[in-house]
């Protein structure tokens, strides 16, 4: 069964956090909360849990994996953004969205969508996945903790455990996070192209 880390919404306990930045640290997978849903995460470099994560996922290499940050600072590392798209992502960040753009030279080539050369790339607004960010300090590569052949993503921990009973290593539960999973809007052509309209406003885009 999955080690369940209950962590306190508003006072995350670092001892806890330590222990599964940790497990990240080993190759491990995740499933942790977010501001929208439930995601799967990996350390970033780690070549064998990104495969894994795939696998408990369920996607091939075509599907795009985010890179979780803790700020703009950190975007700026892993993906090309002009001053136009650099404001866009001021005013939704954090925030539940999932920005595709060009990826950059940091990005490991089996990272980056394979034909275009992109990224997914977030900011999360919760204050639990921010401490862990802050702990494990370099982003997280992340999927929405959707099942198989399933439409919406899990937000039950212990429903997760159960599900995925000797595939991944822990859940981190703080408490009830949305059902729903982040806007995606492709900001790599002269205009914005929303993919997927989730929790995150539109509006605060100016879409």
């Amino acid at each position: 069964m999955p080690q369940l880390f209950e962590i306190h919404p508003d006072n995350p306990q670092p001892r806890l956090l330590k222990q599964a930045t940790a497990l990240l640290d080993k190759g491990e997978v995740l499933a942790v909360p977010t501001d929208s849903s439930y995601a799967l995460v990996c350390h970033l470099d780690d070549k064998a849990a990104a495969d894994k994560l795939r696998r408990i996922r369920g996607v091939d290499d075509k599907h795009h994996l985010t890179l979780l940050c803790r700020d703009l600072s950190e975007l700026a590392n892993y993906a090309r953004v002009d001053n136009q798209q650099f404001r866009r992502l001021k005013a939704a960040t954090p925030g539940a969205y999932t920005f595709i753009l060009e990826a950059s030279k940091e990005v490991p080539r089996r990272l980056s969508h394979p034909s275009r050369k992109t990224i997914g790339l977030r900011v999360p607004d919760h204050k639990v996945l921010q401490e862990l960010l802050a702990l494990h300090s370099t982003p997280l590569l992340a999927t929405t903790l959707i099942a198989p052949g399933e439409t919406e993503p899990l937000n039950d921990a212990e429903e997760i455990r159960e599900r995925y009973k000797g595939r991944i290593a822990a859940v981190i539960d703080a408490g009830a996070c949305p059902r729903e999973p982040t806007t995606v809007v492709d900001l790599t052509g002269s205009d914005p192209v929303v993919i997927r309209e989730g929790l995150g406003s539109l509006a605060m885009l100016g879409l």
